[in-house]
Parts: structure tokens; C-alpha cells; sequence
């Protein structure tokens, strides 16, 4: 349900299409109703909307200062004019500050209906790019993680990663375990057992030389932390692979 504000300073015009169309069939929820465009901008310091009904004749603040306010601060806000002057200069002038289309007083049901139809879907559309573009983002950054990880196993920390991505080691880690459901420690570690693993089934390959290359200096800590992952030491697991490939 995308969040509305309505804009008129005839209060029979403002509540009666505040309270008797039905915004919400077609997604939308008016949360605000206000008398001129100063106090629309006033709520909107605060407040998020995601679509704006206005007036364009109003004291205060116009329909067309309102639309060029917004314009100038870089406003997403789809903004619809509705107004009794049929003069083109207005929607012309509405236009030019970004107004995404204009319907003239009283607005005929059928018309409200169709213009508002047409901004959920163009609404609809930008939220699906965005999170495709989140998504894409999200993915591109754990998966430079990840290779990292694999290429550097043996002596990358969560600084040097954070280093790489230009973030924060704390953001870092919460991001990892955020998207990917384990600690960044964890996946490390595992792609350093997976690697000693493999250089185990390799018989040139001394245990304490497969310790430095997977980045413990200390062979008991190595041992250790295998014993750990894979429920055996690594000299037990290089004869268990034996047996197997002699079975």
C-alpha cells in the first residue's frame, strides 16, 4: 500500500476525496490531508509519501511552487495536479518540474481511477528495480568476499577484507553473517579445512607444511581445528583416504 497526501484548500473537495473514493482497492492509503502546499512541506520534513494529489490554485504555497520545491530537492514523490483551470501554461509549467500528469476538476471517477491505476504500476515497477538492483548489489559483494577468501585463505583477516571493500570490519562481519547465515570466521575456516583436505590426499605434502600453507603457524593449532571440523586428525584422514583409494 503506497502512502498518499491530498492537497486542496476547498475542504468539501479534500475530504470528499479523501473519504469517498476507494484509494484503497487500488493500493493506495491517504494518510494526510492538507490546505496548502506549506503545510504539505511541513509534514513532509517528517513523514514519508509516496504519491501527492494536489491542488494548483491554493494561498499559501500553489500547486505549481509545491511541485517546484519538490523538484528542487531531488523528490521521488509522484505528484498528480488536479484543478479546475483548464489552461495548458499550468500543466505545461507542472510539467516542466517533474508532475506526473493532471486531471481537471471535479475528476470524473473513471479518470481518477486510470491515472492512479497507472501510478501503482510505474510505482510497482521502480520497487521491483530497486530490489533487483539491492539484490544484484548484495550478491556482487559477497561474492567478491568470497573469492577473496578462496585466493588469500591463508593469510586474509576481516581487516584486509574490509580494506578491499572499503567498509567497516564490524559492518563487515554483520553483513556476511546477515547474508549468508554464518559468521565470516566460519567460512574461513571452512574453505582453510576444505584446502588442507585436499593437500592431505597429496602424499609430497609434510602435515606441518600443510599447516603453514593454510595459515596456521603452529601445527597443534592446526590439528587441532581439523580434528574439530572433521572429526579426525589430519594423519588420520590422509590414512582413511588411503585405505579408501587402496579399497
Amino acid at each position: 500500500m503506497y502512502k498518499m497526501m491530498i492537497i486542496d484548500d476547498e475542504s468539501e473537495i479534500r475530504i470528499g476525496l479523501k473519504n469517498y473514493f476507494p484509494w484503497n482497492q487500488i493500493g493506495f492509503d491517504v494518510v494526510k490531508d492538507c490546505v496548502d502546499g506549506k503545510v504539505a512541506l511541513n509534514y513532509l520534513d517528517q513523514h514519508d509519501i509516496d504519491v501527492i494529489l494536489s491542488d494548483i490554485r491554493m494561498p499559501v504555497l500553489d500547486g505549481i511552487e509545491l511541485a517546484k520545491k519538490l523538484h528542487e530537492s531531488g523528490s521521488n514523490i509522484y505528484l498528480i495536479f488536479l484543478s479546475g483551470y483548464k489552461d495548458f501554461s499550468y500543466a505545461k509549467e507542472a510539467l516542466k518540474y517533474g508532475v506526473k500528469d493532471y486531471i481537471v476538476k471535479p475528476g470524473k471517477f473513471e479518470e481518477i481511477q486510470e491515472v492512479f491505476s497507472r501510478v501503482k504500476l510505474e510505482l510497482d515497477k521502480e520497487w521491483r528495480e530497486l530490489d533487483e538492483n539491492q539484490a544484484s548489489y548484495c550478491e556482487n559483494i559477497i561474492r567478491t568476499m568470497k573469492e577473496h577468501i578462496q585466493k588469500q585463505y591463508a593469510s586474509i583477516c576481516l581487516e584486509d577484507m574490509a580494506e578491499v571493500l572499503n567498509m567497516s570490519p564490524n559492518y563487515i562481519s554483520s553483513y556476511f553473517k546477515e547474508k549468508t547465515g554464518e559468521n565470516f570466521s566460519t567460512y574461513l575456516t571452512k574453505i582453510k579445512m576444505e584446502k588442507a583436505a585436499e593437500l592431505l590426499v597429496d602424499y609430497h605434502y609434510k602435515t606441518y607444511e600443510i599447516s603453514e600453507l593454510v595459515g596456521y603457524h603452529n601445527p597443534k593449532n592446526f590439528t587441532r581445528m581439523f580434528k574439530k571440523y572433521y572429526g579426525m586428525t589430519p594423519r588420520d584422514y590422509r590414512t582413511s583416504n588411503m585405505e579408501n583409494m587402496e579399497s
